[in-house]
């Protein structure tokens, strides 16, 4: 009898203990709660590889990637062409000095959050630049702006916020007005917006950029106010957490790895059902001094962040999606990140693109995870100590094996032999109770005889 796994099958051996998580693709999955940026005007070939093979939910746009309209309307047509499910495509447009489309690449400048807020303080003006900038990215193709800023303006020379004019006020109330008219015009024309820096930024007396941030002597209650005004008028959309400390809040962690900040406080008592997406996480160093990578990997799935943004597309290397997907699984697999945690961040993260119609049709999910040829690919890791990952692809039904032998040419291991259904496989050897040496691992079935060698090292 055929195996009835949705789009892809991951086995679980170890020796004669063995459980199958049914999953249309795991790996989609967690491929849609990533986003990276490349360097240049033109697809790298990683992204485009992330995109079709490793279904990678977004992709964020800065500077360097756009030189005029054309160019980038181009670009976003071809990231959109290469997506297995459509992608999120993203630019921080917040206007001023944060604003990737300007008088440099063939738009115009735009007015600072705080001349809007705080100089003029109109209803009209802040509705008019936010037309204005929505329209720009609407023709270029994006349907993500990574903006408004809703952090309070408590401290006017805050490195990050203040001092750049990234705040509407210093009045939570002003804050919130100016906000939801700048959102309202953005979804207008079917962009979708995103709330930073979640709890507030606008008190740091530091960077997090740079650093280690700690707001725990200088933020206050006032600065969710935006937040919950915003979400008690329906907002939706997305949500970011940022990198800061906070002991009242979390005497461990910052709030982008903090259950208590991200799940407790914002999902749990302020009311928020959206998507939550954490700073970016390869190079700002309130991260990346202070953690291992895939510690902060860990950590930031397991507070409840839906998306985690990484302003790269490489690492050491070789894809950065790719890696994590593979940390990710690895920790699901393990049972350090559950498979519920990862079945909400992707049911938050479809039903949005599916409001916003990114996600026309249940065909743009189900024909994802279908492979278009046979493939048995490199076991990961190697070499390997004990246990490692061999995956393959088989596009047709059929009956399949998958065999260990020893450089002698002697089975060692028997891994798989059964009917299966079409899908991107994964099983996990364990060889703890071989020899270290040059193992071949053989994939037969269908007509298809493929081999490769992996190296286990104690």
């Amino acid at each position: 009898m055929i195996k009835k796994f949705c789009l892809t099958v991951v086995l679980i051996l170890f020796g004669l203990n063995n459980s199958i998580i049914h999953a249309q693709t795991l790996r989609d999955k967690i491929g849609q709660m990533i986003w990276t940026s490349f360097t240049g005007t033109r697809l790298h070939d990683t992204i485009k590889v992330d995109l079709q093979r490793r279904n990678l939910g977004g992709v964020i746009l800065y500077a360097g990637n756009i030189v005029n309209p054309n160019q980038i309307k181009l670009l976003n047509d071809s990231i959109k062409q290469f997506s297995k499910t459509p992608s999120f495509i993203a630019v921080d447009q917040e206007g001023g000095k944060v604003a990737r489309l300007n008088s440099t690449n063939g738009f115009k400048n735009s007015y600072t959050a705080y001349t809007l807020g705080t100089v003029f303080n109109r209803e009209d003006s802040t509705r008019k630049s936010a037309s204005t900038m929505a329209s720009w990215l609407k023709q270029c193709g994006f349907n993500v702006n990574l903006a408004p800023v809703v952090d309070v303006n408590v401290n006017p020379n805050s490195p990050a916020i203040g001092k750049l004019e990234r705040s509407f006020s210093q009045n939570p109330e002003t804050v919130f007005k100016h906000a939801s008219w700048f959102i309202d015009e953005f979804n207008k024309k079917n962009i979708l917006t995103c709330l930073k820096h979640f709890p507030g930024h606008g008190s740091a007396l530091q960077d997090s950029h740079l650093g280690f941030t700690d707001i725990t002597n200088t933020w206050s209650n006032s600065e969710l106010v935006p937040y919950q005004s915003l979400f008690s008028h329906g907002y939706k959309d997305l949500v970011m957490i940022g990198h800061l400390y906070n002991a009242h809040l979390d005497s461990i962690f910052p709030a982008s790895l903090s259950k208590n900040v991200t799940t407790v406080i914002l999902r749990n008592q302020i009311g928020f059902n959206g998507v939550t997406i954490t700073d970016d996480m390869a190079n700002m160093k309130a991260i990346t001094l202070n953690y291992s990578f895939e510690d902060a990997v860990e950590y930031a799935v397991n507070a409840g962040n839906d998306i985690l943004l990484y302003n790269s597309v490489l690492r050491n290397g070789l894809s950065m999606a790719g890696n994590l997907i593979d940390i990710i699984e690895m920790k699901v697999i393990q049972g350090k990140i559950t498979l519920l945690r990862i079945e909400e961040s992707y049911n938050r993260i479809i039903q949005l693109k599916t409001k916003y119609g990114l996600i026309t049709s249940i065909n743009q999910l189900a024909n994802a995870g279908i492979p278009t040829e046979f493939v048995l690919y490199q076991n990961y890791p190697n070499p390997f100590n004990s246990s490692t990952m061999i995956e393959f692809s088989v596009p047709q039904t059929g009956y399949y094996s998958l065999k260990v032998f020893n450089i002698l040419g002697e089975e060692v291991a028997s891994l798989l032999n059964s009917e299966i259904e079409s899908g991107i496989n994964k099983i996990i050897f364990d060889a703890s109770k071989l020899p270290s040496g040059i193992y071949i691992y053989r994939l037969t079935g269908n007509n298809v005889n493929i081999s490769k060698k992996m190296t286990l090292m104690k």
